[in-house]
This record gives structure tokens, sequence and C-alpha cells, in this order.
């Protein structure tokens, strides 16, 4: 009788830090100066590059190098307003479009050290930029992108939880489903149609929006195993505890380090 109390307090730690994930976020978002957002996100780089640091086995002097010099280049890279320049995003539409995919279906073993470094920014680095690029262009439009994985997450979960039974990837995170993923596909269809019924889209804008919608859900989905996969082969349950609940940073921002630098790409190609 103890599974389901354990499942049940499982659950109710995962809410609350959810819930206060979200407070923090809003308050940051829209209340946080310049500077001070700067220097949340680079924390959340750092924090992200030392979990990181120790999935890879870095050790820890080269793991603090690491983090160190993710906090410096993306402070410099933000300084540099390089956040604003499509080319900011390429090298992360190219892993996430190409070579994200083939590592997975290939089960390619986690990079050494030099590649590891160079991945790991490749994750890192790019997300971080699009935090502040999509910040300076609105609090509300951060906030829809970050909840589009938020809510994808949540949705795949609970949905999971309730409905699944057919095994999504087996081979990369056995808990995930078609049905948690059916289920989360369900919920960002109505956020995109709510966004476009707020936004009073016609009938050209709300097509385009239902399919960035979609895009940015499949990134998320490959995200969220290819943060998995790398967790499976380093032989570990959650890339760190930070979070009651829900592990790690990276176990909290796997999806939204490929969703936010294509929704910021594809916002400056929209507007540019």
């Amino acid at each position: 009788m103890a599974a389901p109390a354990n499942n049940s307090s499982s659950t109710s730690r995962r809410v609350a830090t959810g819930l206060g994930l979200v407070a923090a976020i809003l308050l940051a978002v829209f209340a946080a100066p310049a500077a001070l957002w700067l220097g949340l996100v680079v924390l959340l780089l750092g924090a992200a590059a030392w979990e990181w640091a120790r999935l890879l086995n870095f050790g820890p002097v080269f793991g603090h190098l690491f983090v160190g010099c993710t906090a410096i280049l993306s402070t410099a890279m933000a300084m540099g307003q390089i956040q604003s320049q499509p080319s900011a995003y390429f090298a992360s539409l190219g892993f996430w479009l190409l070579l994200a995919p083939l590592w997975l279906l290939r089960a390619w073993p986690l990079p050494g050290r030099v590649f590891g470094w160079l991945v790991g920014w490749l994750l890192l680095l790019p997300a971080g930029l699009a935090l502040l690029y999509l910040r300076e262009q609105g609090a509300s439009l951060l906030i829809a992108v970050i909840a589009l994985s938020a809510i994808a997450d949540s949705a795949a979960y609970f949905s999971g939880r309730a409905f699944g039974r057919h095994k999504l990837a087996p081979r990369i995170s056995p808990a995930k489903t078609w049905e948690g993923a059916i289920g989360a596909g369900l919920a960002i269809l109505l956020l995109a149609l709510g966004l476009g019924w707020h936004y009073a889209c016609d009938g050209r804008c709300l097509p385009s929006l239902v399919a960035a919608a979609g895009l940015l859900f499949v990134l998320g989905i490959e995200g969220d195993l290819f943060e998995s996969w790398c967790k499976r082969v380093a032989g570990v349950k959650d890339s760190g505890m930070l979070l009651p609940g829900h592990g790690g940073v990276l176990d909290r921002i796997d999806s939204h380090l490929a969703v936010l630098p294509i929704a910021a790409l594809l916002w400056l190609w929209l507007h540019g």
C-alpha cells in the first residue's frame, strides 16, 4: 500500500515546485530590470552548465571551468546584442533539426570533454540569448513561449499517468508514452487557438500560428528525449536535485532548450 502514497507525495512535490517556479518566472519576467534579468539568465545557464558537466563527468576542475566560461560567454554575447541577430540561432536550428535526431536514431554515446563543451554551449547559449531577446520583444511573448513548453510537459505528464499504455521511445525514456504526447499536442493546439483568438488572428494568421506551435511542440519533445538519452547513457535518473519533484535544472528546461532558440528565430524572420 506504500506505492500510492509515494506517488501522491511525488505528485504533490512536483505540483508545489511547479507553482513556485511559475510565480518566480512571472515575477522575474514582468518585474526584473534588464540588468537583473541578464543576471538571472546567466545564473540559470550556470546551474544548467554544472549539471551538464556532471552528466558528462568533466570532473571538478573542468566542470567549474566550463561553468565559468559559460557565464562569461553568455554575458559577453548579451552585451554585444548578439541575441538580436538571426545568426545567433542558426547553429541551434541545425542541431535540433539535423544532428539531434540523428544522435537519437543512432544511439550515439555522450561526447568527450572537448566535444562535450561545444555541445553544451550549443544547447545552453542560444536558449539563454533567446530568453533575453524574447523578453526585449515583450514579456507576454516570452511567457507565451515558455508556457508552450511548460503546458506541453505538464499535459504529457498527467495524460501519460492517466492513459499511458504505448511507449513513445522505450529505448530512450520508458516512462514517456504516445498517449502523453497526444495529450500534450491537444493542449498545445488549444493554446495556439486561444492565442489566435486573443490576438484576433485572421484566416491567414491562424494557420501559421498553429503550424509554428506544432513545430515548437515537436522540438520540445525532441529536447526532452535528448536530455533523457543523455541521462540514460550517464546512468542517472535526474540531472540534479535542485528542484524537488522535478530533479535538476536541465530536467526542467530540457524542452525549452530546443523551443526557445527556434521561437526567437521565427520571430526574427517574421519581423525582419
